[in-house]
């Protein structure tokens, strides 16, 4: 029996930890805080439930493969609510569209409010689905070396890629009018990119939630690292919340453990790393340990814009708002310029708000409901400090905007609130520069430029989360503890049915 070592209970360790603590693997993750999740937790305040990070899930089939990889049912643990009703949209010019996942209806709406539009919806459907198809053993197999380009599968996907073109350049070819392409283009901010500098082949993002539709977890997302922590327990694993690991001890190029910050050793075969990528670097091994990813190198990368966010509980509820919400800034592609351009604070930011308390009455007290809003800013490069007063200015007018566009009245209602700004990200989230959505995904850090599962600095050290193949997003994520972990019963020699 093989130990191996989780350094973060988030959810891409925590896939990690599952599949191995079932296929004969002495399984220890080690998580700082007090609860797991990592950005993917649950923020608990005065009765009201909010996720710390991530709200949106599709491609939920890939946690279900995960888990019925050992014999699990996704619904034994977790009570799933699709969205047929997607996502509002708000643009500038007071145009209105709601999103379905039901593709005839969808195309009927476009045909009626933005008429010329309807049948690039389905090219746009089409394409991506072969543009899928043919990117998947990608997104699922670990690439490690130049070599692996030349693997057929990925001949076969370098035209999908569409290299050369963005993701803005792409949508131009199905849809004509501006709005419609905010539309299909905004899941680039899952990203932390902007639709100008986003690689043409991430058209899929938007086709993903058309093509599998949107889950909400009742009782918020952060449900899903919960419930793999507990499949961990179930297995050969252990979860040692508020532990937290010092440095990865390493002899002769090779991990052999960890020590804990109370100066304990604990010894490992492999050690599975799940923090932040850049934080991890600049703060888990030894100096002159990294060959590679030195502290100038980390501070070359490019890296993933960042978030002001507001958690808000209410004494009411606005039932007749969508459960998720885009209000488009005024002056879209200025945004974008301040936040990926001149990492300047924005004027007049779009802004996403969740009000899930319309279908889940889980998340706060009867006749109240939640609110989570959040708005794009540029990563802590910019030098930005984020002032008391920037912070209130934000509040206001991004307060204010909602009320507008929503047509609805909540700063009376007020009964709790959390903001958590870029500053906040990097000093009490241990991530670097703010970059909430990690490195960034340009080609030139994607695939076998992105920092591999089985990491090259380090050997016994295997990658998970937003930083490594295949990249940010839960579902990659997901897909990035399945790879390592495949990785690891490889070398160790182990039967496994993952394919």
């Amino acid at each position: 029996m093989k130990k191996v070592i989780v350094i973060g209970a988030g959810p891409g360790g925590l896939s990690a930890a599952m599949l191995l603590s079932h296929q004969n693997c002495e399984v220890h993750v080690y998580e700082q805080e007090a609860c797991v999740g990592g950005r993917n937790r649950g923020i608990h305040l005065n009765g009201y439930t909010f996720d710390l990070g991530p709200t949106f899930w599709s491609m939920v089939h890939l946690a279900q493969e995960q888990f019925a990889l050992i014999d699990r049912n996704v619904e034994d643990y977790l009570n799933l609510i699709e969205l047929p009703h997607m996502y509002d949209l708000y643009f500038a010019n007071g145009k209105q569209l709601s999103m379905t996942s039901n593709s005839q209806i969808m195309h009927k709406r476009l045909a009626e409010q933005f008429p010329g539009n309807e049948e690039g919806f389905q090219q746009f459907l089409l394409e991506n689905r072969k543009r899928l198809n043919t990117l998947t053993p990608i997104l699922r197999q670990p690439m490690q070396k130049t070599g692996d380009y030349f693997r057929p599968h990925v001949l076969k996907a370098v035209p999908q890629l569409r290299l050369g073109s963005t993701l803005a350049d792409e949508l131009k070819r199905w849809f004509p009018t501006f709005e419609v392409q905010l539309a299909f283009g905004f899941q680039s901010k899952y990203l932390g990119m902007s639709p100008q500098n986003c690689p043409a082949a991430f058209s899929i993002l938007s086709f993903m939630e058309h093509e599998y539709g949107i889950m909400h977890v009742q009782g918020g997302l952060h449900k899903l690292s919960e419930a793999m922590a507990k499949i961990v327990e179930e297995g050969m694993g252990s979860i040692h919340l508020q532990t937290k690991v010092a440095r990865i001890l390493v002899e002769d190029r090779k991990a052999i453990g960890v020590e804990l910050e109370d100066g304990r050793i604990e010894k490992a075969d492999y050690i599975v790393l799940n923090e932040d990528f850049a934080h991890a670097m600049l703060h888990r091994f030894d100096a002159n340990v990294l060959k590679k990813y030195t502290p100038k190198a980390i501070q070359k990368k490019e890296y993933s814009c960042s978030t002001l966010m507001f958690y808000i509980g209410l004494d009411c509820q606005f039932a007749h708002i969508a459960h998720h919400n885009i209000i488009f800034s005024d002056d879209y592609e200025k945004s974008l310029c301040e936040i990926f351009g001149t990492y300047t604070l924005p004027k007049s930011p779009s802004i996403y708000m969740q009000n899930a308390s319309i279908i889940d009455k889980t998340l706060a007290p009867i006749g109240h409901s939640t609110l989570y809003i959040l708005a794009p800013m540029p990563n802590n490069c910019s030098g930005e400090k984020f002032t008391d007063k920037q912070i209130k200015d934000y509040r206001t007018w991004i307060f204010e905007r909602i009320e507008t566009k929503l047509g609805i009245e909540f700063q009376s209602h007020i009964q709790v609130e959390k903001i958590v700004t870029p500053i906040d990200w990097e000093r009490d989230y241990s991530i670097y520069k703010g970059a909430v959505f990690n490195l960034s995904h340009r080609l030139s850090q994607m695939m076998t430029f992105r920092p591999h599962n089985q990491f090259e600095d380090v050997k016994g050290v295997y990658l998970v989360g937003g930083g490594t193949h295949p990249g940010s997003g839960l579902p990659t994520i997901l897909e990035s503890g399945r790879i390592s972990a495949q990785l690891i019963l490889q070398a160790t020699g182990s039967e496994s049915n993952e394919g």
